[in-house]
């Protein structure tokens, strides 16, 4: 609190702050800034990684569905969502007997979303990984998920 005296001699006082004690406060609310930001800075790309881990294993269940009721692996993923019988193929490209296929298995083609890209899916094994190049935040490949 600074003192001032009047004309008379008469100490007034100021209400407010000082120099010194908004630089503390602004170093405080800087300190937790430093804190806090870096917590959410990577949200995004843990939120897409999130997603991708998800449809992952969304796709590979109906991958595996498709192969239980057929006894082969789609040849697409886009087989998975086929509602028309007469147009789902096989690994090999034969059509699907209309009584084992008990599709679709998907509701829609399913877009990386790390990539923006359709998954890659290798008919011969049935195995379907993520069309992302790079590692994700815990450092491993995104097409070894």
């Amino acid at each position: 609190m600074v003192t001032i005296l009047n004309k008379a001699g008469q100490k007034l006082r100021r209400r407010g702050f000082t120099l010194v004690e908004l630089l503390v406060v602004i170093v405080v609310l800087a300190v937790l800034a430093a804190i806090v930001l870096p917590k959410f800075m990577d949200s995004s790309a843990r939120s897409k990684e999130s997603a991708l881990k998800s449809d992952l294993k969304l796709a590979r269940t109906a991958i595996s569905l498709f192969h239980a009721d057929t006894g082969k692996y789609p040849q697409s993923v886009q087989d998975l969502v086929e509602s028309d019988k007469s147009k789902v193929k096989d690994q090999n490209g034969a059509t699907v007997s209309a009584t084992d296929w008990h599709g679709p298995y998907l509701d829609s083609v399913i877009i990386d979303p790390v990539s923006g890209n359709e998954l890659v899916y290798d008919n011969n094994t049935g195995k379907i990984t993520s069309s992302a190049t790079g590692n994700g935040l815990d450092g491993t490949a995104y097409n070894t998920w």
